[in-house]
């Protein structure tokens, strides 16, 4: 498998250089008849980082696809600075908003790279949130896209966004936008959360999966352990308001194919109920092909977890089938 680095300017106005990652097959599917069977859009969740899905990459690469993704404005290698000082800021007032257009920039980079190949894009927890928007507020320009998995994503209730945001405003009114909470994290990770180990101390129970060396692994990278900040924080539960709109997803695409899969033991999805929630309200909205699945006993990184060889595989087969 071949892996190329490249860079493009974020949206952010501030030229911000973000990090891309394209992998592809090393005998330029030759294989395949000279080019990809498909294109897999990536795009991560808060606190990592692209690179952290590249088993997934190869799997289907093996398999003639081609996969690119990008590291968010805040996090990866889309920063001035690799350390905390960096991750987790978002020099902009509205996050979310330059999320989706950099999602946007990658998709029509992706799109020139490879020409009438069939594009899929897959968003994971915050990405699975920006996705949605990206998927209402682009949707005119999104006619090629062959379909959608939302992975790891969730419903909030309102009035809870609400109460977020109001107490995120005011740690921000005080401390400012770029200010990094402890207690901020705390009250949002809450509920569902507190039901498993949230800070790498106790690897087997820990809310992001069962593959103990996983989570191990994820708890000693300096890119998976910074804190978000307010500012990002408020993005993200603008975003998820947004996604909660059923005029919002009623804009999405009608006849855009949508899988939604998740852990059934999610604390992001409310151990499947907020999926299902999500999953219910997409059919409500009138698209046409929305299917959900839940693993049992996984949590929140399916693509990590001991099962993970299934999950690609249900992924690659679902995708085949949008082709035809």
């Amino acid at each position: 498998m071949k892996k190329e680095n490249y860079t493009f300017i974020s949206s952010d106005d501030l030229g911000t250089k973000i990090h891309g990652v394209c992998w592809s097959a090393d005998d330029d599917y030759a294989s395949f008849g000279g080019r990809p069977v498909a294109l897999l859009q990536l795009v991560h969740g808060m606190i990592e980082y692209i690179e952290r899905y590249e088993e997934f990459a190869q799997y289907l690469v093996d398999r003639g696809f081609a996969v690119v993704g990008h590291d968010h404005i805040g996090h990866g290698h889309s920063v001035s600075e690799l350390s905390d000082k960096e991750w987790g800021i978002m020099h902009c007032s509205h996050p979310e908003e330059v999320k989706v257009e950099d999602i946007l920039t990658n998709y029509k980079l992706a799109e020139h790279r490879y020409p009438g190949v069939p594009h899929f894009i897959l968003g994971h927890s915050m990405g699975s949130f920006m996705t949605r928007r990206f998927l209402s507020v682009k949707a005119d320009e999104l006619n090629g896209l062959k379909g959608a998995i939302l992975m790891g994503t969730g419903t909030t209730p309102d009035v809870a966004l609400h109460v977020a945001r109001a107490v995120v405003r005011i740690v921000k009114r005080f401390h400012g936008r770029d200010y990094k909470s402890r207690f901020v994290t705390n009250f949002l990770f809450a509920g569902d959360y507190h039901k498993f180990n949230m800070d790498g101390s106790v690897p087997e129970d820990s809310w992001l999966s069962t593959n103990v060396e996983s989570v191990r692994k994820y708890y000693a990278d300096p890119m998976d352990t910074y804190l978000f900040s307010v500012n990002g924080y408020l993005g993200l539960i603008r975003a998820m308001y947004f996604d909660n709109q059923i005029q919002n997803i009623e804009k999405i695409r009608k006849d855009l194919p949508v899988l939604f899969v998740s852990g059934a033991n999610d604390p992001v999805g409310s151990l499947g109920k907020g999926v299902k929630k999500a999953y219910e309200k997409f059919q409500k909205a009138g698209l046409k092909d929305v299917t959900m699945r839940l693993y049992e006993g996984d949590r929140h990184e399916i693509l990590q977890e001991m099962d993970r060889e299934k999950v690609f595989s249900d992924l690659y087969q679902w995708m085949i089938r949008q082709i035809g």
